[in-house]
Formats: structure tokens, C-alpha cells, sequence
């Protein structure tokens, strides 16, 4: 799996990585499980940004239930701003 990720990953121009999450594990870890909400009444992920510094701390987070909303371009950039401003 990991290698076809990284494959679609350089495919698609990313200069990030992409995560397969089959077993929904990931999504525990980050407490973003949203279940039932899914085709069929399956588990999914709750709509979820994370801002994560280069040492894997998260730093800011915008979770919702609805997989209709997402953060904003300003929320996402006030939240690099909030990062900034306490020195992390």
C-alpha cells in the first residue's frame, strides 16, 4: 500500500505523502470517527484539518460532522497565525 501511495502520491505532483487507513486506525488515534456515516452504514472519517509542526505535534485542528463543511482558507491561515504568535 505503501508504495502505491507514494506512486499517486509523485503521479498527482504532491510533495507530501498519502495515507490508506483500510482498518480505520489512524482515524481513532485522531479521534475523527464518524460512525455509520458512511456508503452502507459504514465507519468514515469526520471531516478534519490539522495543522501539524515539523516535530508531529498538532498544533490546530477544525473538526465537523457535516462532510459538507471544511475550514476556510482565513480559519486555516488564523490558525498558523495563532501558532506563530505563542512561539510553536
Amino acid at each position: 500500500m505503501k508504495r502505491k501511495n507514494r506512486r499517486q502520491s509523485q503521479e498527482l505532483g504532491y510533495s507530501f505523502p498519502l495515507l490508506s487507513d483500510p482498518k480505520a486506525e489512524v482515524i481513532r488515534r485522531y479521534d475523527v470517527l464518524h460512525p455509520g456515516a458512511g456508503p452502507k452504514g459504514a465507519d468514515i472519517a469526520r471531516p478534519a484539518e490539522f495543522l501539524v509542526d515539523q516535530s508531529g505535534i498538532v498544533r490546530w485542528v477544525s473538526l465537523t460532522d457535516n462532510i459538507a463543511v471544511r475550514a476556510r482558507p482565513e480559519q486555516v491561515l488564523n490558525g498558523f497565525n495563532q501558532i506563530g504568535s505563542t512561539g510553536q
